[in-house]
């Protein structure tokens, strides 16, 4: 086995383990006495992804943010949101970070999950995410997907939603999508189990450095630009029993989305603590837009988009989804 492999089985293994330890609530759920005012529950639990999509919640824990407001903030890692969800419903977390809108605002309609977001935290950029191909692939632009498999990290979820809006806008047909945890996705294009991959950073870098994979399709393309993609997601019931904890932590990765959106040195210096992107590479990825304040008008083209895909069967009010604190 090449070492290439064991490193990529190390990393399934670690995330089948994260997720058992998730499940098991190691994430912590004591409830805690803060200060006449201050948080109800100090410790605050998030899962989160390794994306460049939650550089903020690593900013806001390096320099203090989360400490300022009373909050003690641990990162328990996974792969994909999908898998904290039932460690989210059990108040096993209290917040999942990088969490992609279309699940969550997929199990507030079912009614599966009453979710609410606390802040944005990352909206489409160029380059932040590609659709990928070997180097010697015949694929060469958007019309030659049509019908090729292609990975995408959770079927039927925001890259084939923002991939099927661009090939649309393109007038070119549609692929066939396999679901590959990010992790994966070089090992299975390497091996040519999919034609291409629809990959985020830090990940487009990574494959782009270990297989000399090629872009075919940026996924920033019209009409998805500037898209709300993902963010920092809780529960009604986590704000209804903590509304100093969820404003606290909203407070502070606020702060850090601000530092974000306008220190790119700050998202350089984070990346290589918490995704596999090296030092020198991450002054070259493709980062996705932080904005500082949520907007219920961007949200409401996500939802629109979604209905337009069926991934959705009802207007959500984004009004309703985004969390305000009471005066």
């Amino acid at each position: 086995m090449t070492a290439q492999l064991r490193l990529r089985s190390a990393r399934l293994a670690a995330t089948a383990t994260v997720t058992a330890v998730l499940l098991a609530g190691c994430g912590g759920s004591e409830e805690e006495s803060g200060a006449r005012g201050g948080p109800e529950k100090k410790t605050i639990t998030v899962a989160g992804l390794p994306l460049a999509d939650v550089a903020a919640l690593h900013i806001a824990i390096d320099r203090g943010l989360f400490e300022k407001e009373g909050l003690n903030v641990r990162v328990q890692p996974v792969q994909q949101s999908v898998q904290a969800l039932p460690a989210l419903a059990h108040g096993q977390v209290d917040v999942i970070g990088g969490a992609n809108f279309v699940t969550f605002l997929q199990a507030r309609e079912k009614g599966t999950l009453a979710t609410r977001v606390l802040a944005e935290g990352a909206r489409n950029a160029p380059h932040m995410m590609e659709v990928l191909v070997p180097s010697d692939s015949t694929i060469k632009g958007p019309r030659d997907l049509k019908g090729k498999k292609v990975a995408v990290n959770i079927l039927n979820n925001i890259q084939s939603l923002t991939l099927n809006a661009v090939l649309g806008k393109a007038g070119a047909g549609l692929p066939e999508y396999r679901q590959v945890p990010f992790p994966q996705m070089g090992s299975v294009l390497e091996r040519g189990q999919v034609d291409a991959v629809h990959a985020a950073e830090p990940f487009v870098t990574a494959l782009k450095r270990e297989l000399k994979a090629r872009t075919v399709v940026d996924g920033n393309a019209a009409p998805t630009a500037g898209l709300p993609l993902s963010g920092y997601v809780t529960t009604d019931t986590f704000i209804d029993k903590y509304p100093k904890s969820a404003a606290a932590f909203q407070r502070a990765i606020t702060a850090a989305q601000a530092v974000a959106a306008k220190d790119r040195g700050a998202v350089e210096k984070a990346l290589p603590g918490y995704t596999k992107i090296k030092p020198a590479e991450a002054a070259a990825i493709g980062l996705p837009d932080y904005p500082a304040t949520s907007s219920a008008a961007q949200l409401k083209r996500l939802i629109s988009l979604m209905r337009a895909q069926k991934l959705l069967t009802k207007d959500l009010d984004p009004a309703a989804v985004l969390y305000q604190p009471a005066e």
